[in-house]
Formats: structure tokens, sequence, C-alpha cells
């Protein structure tokens, strides 16, 4: 289930780049986001309590606000599949601040796969004829490590907390941050959204953002934290797909070699052995655990 979360991402990069008018991306992030936390909101029917009403502002701006940010400057300056693949080095960060934050297991197959994940990264955005903006590809990875961080605090502070909600205000509060931001620091389009625009629109916030991210924060909560993060890179393999296919894009022989060193890092980090996180318990069981 986790997995569905990154091959539906994997698909936004082409509706952006072709959808969607350039030169707004916090627009289209504004839009992504702030919808999508309020029919979670509805469905949900909780509101924060607690330490929660600033822990979801400090868990959206990660997670949404820098990330969706960070995200769409990238698509809006780089070819899809570059955009995605430079976020390879989100699992090692993970798997590292799991292990200093969380007290979850750091094991020599997790460093090297998370390394060869990086390599393959490297691979394919340093080599090949595509255009590679310096701009786009540090808002790639800026994005990488934000969201690194949101996953991992996520899993630190949801115990306990229905997914669905904490997916909720997260998305609320990042979706505010960011139509502030958009409102200082990026004109208005000069046109209202046409029909294919507002499909576009449309399959972002709902099965974009919202059925994806309640995936990946349930995978978050159920997982040791480094495994959604290099299932995530199941995104990038999504994105060069539909861009060789749909888009054009092209791919060079190193570039395939990266393509593949990042599936292998994917693959082996997934194979291990593991115990379930000891620190949270699994979902569906914590009213048994509480009786006792």
């Amino acid at each position: 289930m986790t997995a569905l979360a990154p091959v539906v991402w994997g698909t936004t990069y082409l509706t952006t780049t072709t959808f969607l008018p350039p030169g707004h991306p916090l627009l289209i992030a504004t839009v992504r986001a702030l919808p999508a936390g309020f029919i979670l909101l509805l469905v949900a029917r909780r509101l924060p309590t607690g330490s929660w009403w600033w822990r979801s502002w400090a868990l959206g701006a990660l997670n949404f606000t820098v990330f969706f940010g960070c995200l769409f400057i990238a698509a809006d300056r780089l070819p899809g599949g570059v955009a995605a693949v430079v976020g390879g080095i989100q699992p090692l960060i993970v798997a590292v601040l799991g292990w200093r934050i969380l007290s979850e297991r750091l094991t020599v197959v997790t460093i090297i796969a998370g390394t060869a994940g990086v390599i393959g990264v490297g691979l394919i955005v340093a080599p090949g004829d595509a255009a590679l903006d310096p701009v786009g590809v540090a808002a790639a990875l800026s994005g990488a490590v934000s969201m690194a961080v949101g996953t991992v605090l996520t899993k630190r502070w949801g115990a306990g907390q229905p997914p669905l909600a904490v997916t909720a205000w997260q998305l609320l509060a990042g979706g505010i941050l960011l139509a502030a931001l958009t409102a200082v620091v990026e004109p208005p389009p000069d046109a209202l959204p046409t029909a294919p625009q507002l499909g576009a629109y449309a399959y972002l916030t709902l099965v974009g953002t919202a059925l994806a991210y309640v995936l990946w924060f349930r995978g978050v909560r159920s997982l040791p934290t480094h495994l959604p993060a290099f299932v995530g890179l199941l995104s990038p393999v999504v994105a060069v797909v539909l861009g060789l296919v749909v888009a054009g894009e092209t791919l060079s022989a190193l570039q395939a070699v990266g393509l593949v060193t990042v599936l292998a890092s994917v693959t082996a980090a997934v194979a291990q052995p593991r115990t379930r996180a000891s620190n949270v318990p699994p979902v569906g069981l914590e009213p048994t655990l509480k009786r006792f």
C-alpha cells in the first residue's frame, strides 16, 4: 500500500509540465495542498489538540511548504525524470536520522544501499544531454532534505494519532503557509485556468496529494522509517519511464546505469530481514496495548 504513493507521485511531474502553466510553482503547490487538507479534515472530523497545534505547523512546513515549493520549482526548471531522481539522496538521510533520533537500526546493507542510491542519482543527473538548471537541482535536493526531516519527525510524534487526521493537519498548515508565500513572492497568472488545467489540478489534489499522502504516512507509521524512503524511489522510476514514453525525453547509457543502480538500492533495502520498530505499536493494536 505504501508503494502506491510514490508510484502516483511519479506521474505528477509529467502532469505538471504537460498541463499546468510554467512560472507559477508556488501557486500550483498551494492549490494542490490546501484543498486536499480541507477534504481530509472533513473525512477525519478531528482537530489537533495540545502540542499537535504547533507540531502540525512544523510538519506542514517541512513536508509540504518547503517540499512542495522545491518540488514544483524543480519540475518547472528540470526534465521530469531528473527532477524526481535527484530525490534519491532522501533514503540515506532518513536512515541516518532514524538511527540518531528514533534509535532504529542502521545496518551496513542500508548504508551501502543508500550510498548506491546517491551514486545512481549522480549518474543520472551529471551526464546526458538534458538541460540541468542549477537552481532546479538545488531545489530538488532541498526538497528531499526537508521531507526526510519531516518524515522522521512524523514517525517520532505520530504514534497514537490516526494517519488520516495527521495528514489533514499537515496539509492544511503547509497549504496556508504556501498561500502566504505565494501571495508575497509570485505574480498571479495572466488568465483563468482552462478545462485541462482544472483536470490536472483535480488529479494532483485528490489522487497525487490526498490519497497518496494518507497511504504514505500510514506506511511511515507502520514500517521502519527508512523503508518508505527507499520505496519512495519508485517515484523517479515511474517519472523516467513516463518521460521516455510520453514526453520523448532521452536517456543516455550512463544514466541507464544510474537508474539500474537506484533500483538495486531499493531492492537491497526492502529485502533486508527486519523487525517492527520497538517504540511504535502496530497499526490497529493500540486498544489492546492500552489495556495492559
